[in-house]
């Protein structure tokens, strides 16, 4: 998990993240970094929730894809810097996602699936995840 992934993805299969836990992000962005992703879902078709900082419009997009992508959420708050390390939290319920950005702000998107666990877990994009801890 610890090598600069651009163009490169990495997945983690059956994992349990079940809702009231907290999956802590640790990564860092390369220098120049132009969008990274996390995906949580049930398969890279399913995506529950798509997390994606673009650095070009410094905005943060979230999405969902159930057989296709929905309404996009758009979060001004842009707490990443190109070449620098960040660490992120997730937690959900079966109504929504509750992300900590770096420096603390909370943002949210809505749990369009409805579920309560998910096992899937897609990073791309040009960062490097050195740590994904589930507890």
């Amino acid at each position: 998990l610890t090598r600069y992934l651009s163009s490169h993805v990495f997945t983690i299969k059956d994992m349990s993240f079940k809702a009231g836990m907290e999956m802590k992000v640790t990564g860092k962005t390369k220098p120049g970094c132009e969008q990274f992703s996390i995906n949580i879902g049930h398969d890279t078709d399913a995506i529950a929730l798509h997390f994606n900082p673009r650095f070009s419009s410094n905005v943060i997009v979230c999405n969902s894809n159930q057989g296709g992508w929905g309404a996009e959420h758009r979060e001004s708050c842009f707490p990443f810097q190109q070449g620098e390390e960040f660490k992120l939290s997730i937690t959900f319920n079966k109504e929504t996602f509750y992300i900590k950005l770096p420096e603390g702000t909370m943002m949210s998107f809505p749990n369009r699936f409805g579920d309560d666990v998910f096992k899937h877990v897609h990073v791309s994009g040009d960062a490097k995840i050195t740590s994904i801890k589930v507890n």
